[in-house]
């Protein structure tokens, strides 16, 4: 029945967010914000039990807030808005249905290896013609996040990721692994609010500044 009613939730919300797309202009550049894990998926669980699922909302809803306080928004929709367990498959459909101009999936690391620390970006080994566009706007990412908060840059990635993969083919598509959640002061940072309102803050301005250029790129 739980599996039922998510389902349920999960169309209206894609039908609410087709009627809104339906009553706005095309020229508006939409992005999508991939919220991982979320529900029973906990993702990585970290020191102190700190879990990724609650650190790419806790920051997604950072993102939200801050473009909607903003004279100028971006037009962006989450793929999950609470502690719900929302499909590969179903986020991926999300971005087409709303026919995203950019998918951008928000984890964190984890390794055996407690030293393990740094960001890496990750792009679709599936080649499309926004694969250009999606390395591009990975590598401004990084570069953002290295510059303005000082996070160690791991390299942009090649992965097949299956919202990657999904997305490739009709948007620029790119995951973020925002750090080590089992790195003691990575961990520690994701545990105060100011810190996430902060990278909140890098990523959402990096896509408003790179929000035309990417598109350039690709083609």
């Amino acid at each position: 029945m739980k599996k039922v009613l998510k389902n349920v939730s999960f169309v209206i919300l894609l039908l609410k967010m087709c009627i809104i797309f339906g009553q706005e202009s095309s020229t508006q550049k939409r992005i999508v914000i991939d919220v991982g894990h979320g529900g029973k998926d906990s993702g990585a669980i970290g020191i102190n039990e700190i879990q990724e699922k609650d650190v790419a909302l806790n920051i997604a809803n950072a993102i939200l807030k801050l473009n909607n306080e903003s004279d100028t928004p971006l037009d962006i929709y989450l793929t999950r808005y609470t502690d719900t367990l929302i499909s590969l498959t179903d986020r991926a459909k999300l971005a087409k249905a709303l026919k995203a101009d950019v998918f951008l999936s928000l984890h964190c690391n984890h390794s055996d290896n407690p030293n393990a620390r740094g960001i890496e970006v990750y792009v679709s080994k599936k080649q499309s013609e926004y694969s250009r566009a999606s390395t591009w706007l990975a590598f401004k990412l990084q570069e953002a996040l290295n510059r303005k908060l000082g996070f160690e840059s791991r390299g942009v990635k090649l992965a097949n990721f299956q919202v990657l993969r999904e997305t490739v083919a009709y948007c620029t598509s790119v995951l973020l692994e925002l750090g080590f959640l089992s790195n003691g002061d990575e961990s520690g940072y994701y545990q105060k609010p100011e810190s996430i309102e902060l990278l909140a803050l890098v990523i959402w301005k990096s896509l408003i500044k790179n929000i035309d250029s990417y598109e350039r790129v690709g083609h």
